[in-house]
C-alpha cells in the first residue's frame, strides 16, 4: 500500500502519521508531501527517514491512497488530479463534504455506502464528527427532532499559528502575530471561521447541514454557535436533543455506553464528566452530564469531548483508510 500524506508537517498531517503508526496500517511506501519550502526535508516514519516530496512527484507514483490535510483550494486542485490516476484521496478540507456526488464519512456510521468508484473521500468536520457520534445511535433510538449544540473549540483547530498566540499570551507577549481578531488567552470568541451572509460563521454552517449528510437522515432541525476558548487538547460541546419519541434515561446512557468509539464519564457525584484535559491523544469520543432538560418534554441535556486533531481529524481519516483495505476497495 503506497500511501501519500499531503501536509505531512502540518498539525494533521504530523497526527495521521502518528495515527498509522500506531494502528499498524500496512503501509509499504509512504510519500510525505508538503509545501515547497519543505521539500528535501526529512520526516520519520516507523523508525525510516522518508523525504517530502513535491505534489507532482507523489502523483507521479500513483499511490492508491493519497490523504490530504492541507486546505480546500489545494485539495480541489489536486485531488481530481490523484482521482484521475487511480488514487483514492481522503480529504480532510472542507472543499468536498457537502458536495453530492461524494460521500462525507464517519465509519462507525456510514463507511458501508463506500465503493471502488468513490475515489474523493470527505472526512468530516472535528465538530460535526464528535456531535453524530453520539446523536446516531440516539437517533435509531428515539428519532431526532431538534438539536442546538454550542461548541467551546480548541485552538489547534485553527492551527499551529494560534497555539503559538495562545502560548505567547500567557507568558504576556502581546506582540505576537494574531491569527485572531483578538487576544484568545483569558477570553472566548463567538467566532470559528469567517461569518456567511446570513451572521452564522462557516463552522456554525458545517455542524447544521453536515450531521444530516453522515447520518442520511434530513428530517430533524439543527441550530449551532461555534466558539472559540483557550483550551488545548480537545473541543467539547453542549448539546440539547429534543426526541419524537420519550426515552428512559438509564437505557439511554447504556446505549451510549454500548456504542463503539464512545465512552461515557458521568458520575456528578464525584465530579467526573468529560474534560479537554482528558481526551487530549485519544481516539475516544466521550459523554457525560447526561440529563433531562425539565423545560420541556422528550429532551436531553449532554456534554460532549474529542480531541479535534485525532477522531476529529487524523483518526477517522485513517479508520476511513482502513475500512478501504479490510474491504478491498481501494
Amino acid at each position: 500500500m503506497k500511501i501519500a500524506v499531503v501536509g505531512a508537517t502540518g498539525m494533521v498531517g504530523q497526527i495521521i502519521l502518528k495515527v498509522l503508526e500506531e494502528r499498524n496500517f500496512p503501509v509499504t511506501e509512504l510519500i510525505p508531501v508538503a509545501s515547497e519550502k519543505s521539500i528535501g526535508k526529512k520526516i520519520v516514519f516507523k523508525g525510516n527517514e522518508f523525504e517530502i516530496v513535491s505534489m507532482q512527484v507523489a502523483l507521479d507514483r500513483k499511490p492508491e491512497i493519497a490523504m490530504f490535510s492541507a486546505g480546500g483550494t489545494t485539495s480541489l486542485e489536486y485531488a481530481p488530479k490523484f482521482a484521475a490516476v487511480g488514487t483514492t484521496v481522503i480529504d480532510n478540507s472542507s472543499a468536498w463534504r457537502m458536495e453530492p456526488d461524494h460521500k462525507l464519512i464517519v465509519p462507525e456510521i456510514n463507511a458501508n455506502v463506500l465503493t471502488k468508484e468513490d475515489k474523493i473521500i470527505a472526512n468530516p468536520n472535528c465538530s460535526t464528527i464528535q456531535l453524530v457520534m453520539v446523536l446516531h445511535p440516539l437517533n435509531l433510538k428515539y428519532d431526532v427532532k431538534r438539536v442546538i449544540v454550542s461548541t467551546y473549540q480548541s485552538v489547534t483547530g485553527t492551527g499551529k499559528n494560534a497555539v503559538d498566540q495562545l502560548n505567547a499570551e500567557v507568558i504576556g507577549n502581546k506582540e505576537v502575530e494574531k491569527v485572531y481578531p483578538y487576544e484568545i488567552f483569558k477570553n472566548a470568541l463567538p467566532q470559528c471561521d469567517v461569518f456567511a451572509e446570513d451572521d452564522y460563521t462557516k463552522e456554525e454552517i458545517k455542524l447544521m447541514t453536515e450531521p444530516k449528510k453522515i447520518m442520511g437522515d434530513d428530517s430533524f432541525n439543527i441550530t449551532a454557535t461555534a466558539v472559540r476558548v483557550p483550551v488545548q487538547g480537545g473541543h467539547s460541546e453542549s448539546v440539547n436533543i429534543e426526541f419524537e419519541n420519550d426515552f428512559d434515561l438509564d437505557e439511554l446512557k447504556d446505549l451510549l455506553s454500548q456504542t463503539p468509539g464512545v465512552v461515557v464519564l458521568d458520575d456528578v457525584k464525584n465530579n467526573i464528566y468529560p474534560m479537554p484535559l482528558y481526551s487530549e491523544g485519544k481516539d475516544e469520543v466521550f459523554v457525560g452530564r447526561i440529563r433531562r432538560d425539565i423545560s420541556q418534554p422528550k429532551t436531553l441535556n449532554l456534554w460532549i469531548v474529542a480531541d479535534n486533531l485525532r477522531k476529529g481529524a487524523a483518526t477517522n481519516a485513517v479508520q476511513i483508510a482502513e475500512y478501504l483495505y479490510q474491504n478491498k476497495l481501494v
